[in-house]
């Protein structure tokens, strides 16, 4: 359908957006939306000549009537790992000894194994090398993008999401769920300077979820009636190197309620105390699109030169692409698009 408006995003780890606006100009066209426009039923793909630049479930739809009449529809859709948000476990799984992306496959096919949870998703049988023993119960009512985020936050965890693109040879849409630790796309990477192919950038650092001091709390120990519950608790993981640089002592903590066993605690503690340890720095880059700036770039290395009064020494280093927002073109404005990295 023609759109304007549009605004799109995808990353990796969370969910990606798209907001755009269908013009009704006429009878005809309000018929053909009322059919195909149904939230939390239709699937979106936004395409450029033939390629796949976003796909996901359409969520939102809002009728709007101007003053002088004239009617649109704006339209909200998050990508397809979105669906995993809307579906619980019902029934206890059980996994020893399991490969780690197994796990996840196999929670992936719960939800399509069932009546009308089978959307199409498919996916590889590569091993990731690492075993995990997992039980998650039905009487918890998790849903199942929270386990699969939990699952794959813990130490030595991996990446995933939910990539649509066209299938070259047959030229079907393919939703595929894509694991990796990390996600790396491209044999190549793509060299990007500023002044230059760069219009921009920010480069933020938030230290507000720093933590140098770490506990995670787990589900509470009812084994014993007679005394009273408290729940599991990992052992309290200090950097004292950083202590001894002169950093103040920051103290963090992470909940895991259905968490029952203490070594699953305790690498649940570790990666996050790992993460906390720096501060959160995302640098963001707005480029002009060209043939060489694609979606299929998310888990990309691209090399980053900077050279300005920040950077007077010039700034190269190597950063995966781990987000990106694109702004198609419209009249008076170019297309461009943020890219959101991470240290390779």
């Amino acid at each position: 359908m023609p759109v304007q408006q549009l605004a799109l995003d995808d990353y990796i780890g969370k969910t990606g957006s798209m907001s755009a606006t269908i013009p009704v100009p006429n009878a005809a066209l309000a018929a053909r939306i009322r059919s195909a426009v149904q939230p939390g039923r239709t699937a979106v793909w936004v395409e450029r000549g033939r390629e796949i630049w976003w796909g996901g479930i359409l969520w939102t739809a809002r009728v709007a009537s101007s003053t002088r009449g004239e009617l649109s529809v704006q339209v909200q859709a998050g990508t397809f790992d979105s669906y995993l948000d809307h579906r619980m476990l019902a029934d206890t799984q059980i996994a020893t000894g399991v490969d780690q992306y197994d796990i996840a496959r196999g929670l992936i096919n719960y939800v399509q194994n069932t009546p009308g949870g089978d959307i199409g998703i498919t996916y590889d049988a590569a091993p990731s090398g690492v075993l995990r023993d997992r039980t998650y119960s039905r009487y918890d009512l998790p849903r199942i993008r929270d386990l699969i985020n939990q699952l794959s936050s813990v130490e030595n965890g991996f990446e995933w999401r939910i990539a649509a693109y066209r299938d070259p040879v047959s030229g079907r849409r393919v939703k595929e769920l894509q694991l990796g630790s990390p996600i790396r796309t491209g044999t190549s990477e793509i060299v990007l300077d500023h002044p230059g192919p760069v219009l921009s950038y920010t480069w933020p650092v938030d230290a507000t979820t720093q933590a140098n001091a770490w506990q995670s709390r787990g589900a509470t120990d009812n084994r014993n009636q007679a005394a009273e519950s408290h729940p599991i608790t990992s052992e309290l993981l200090v950097a004292d190197e950083d202590i001894a640089a002169g950093w103040p002592r920051l103290d963090g903590s992470s909940d895991y309620s259905t968490v029952i066993e203490q070594a699953t605690l305790d690498a649940h503690a570790r990666a996050d105390h790992a993460r906390a340890r720096v501060p959160l720095t995302i640098p963001e880059i707005t480029v002009r699109v060209d043939g060489s700036i694609t979606p299929a770039l998310l888990g990309a290395t691209v090399r980053l030169r900077i050279r300005d009064l920040w950077w007077p020494e010039t700034l190269d280093r190597r950063y995966r692409i781990v987000g990106l927002a694109i702004t198609p073109p419209e009249r008076g404005r170019a297309e461009t698009v943020r890219l959101y990295l991470e240290a390779a």
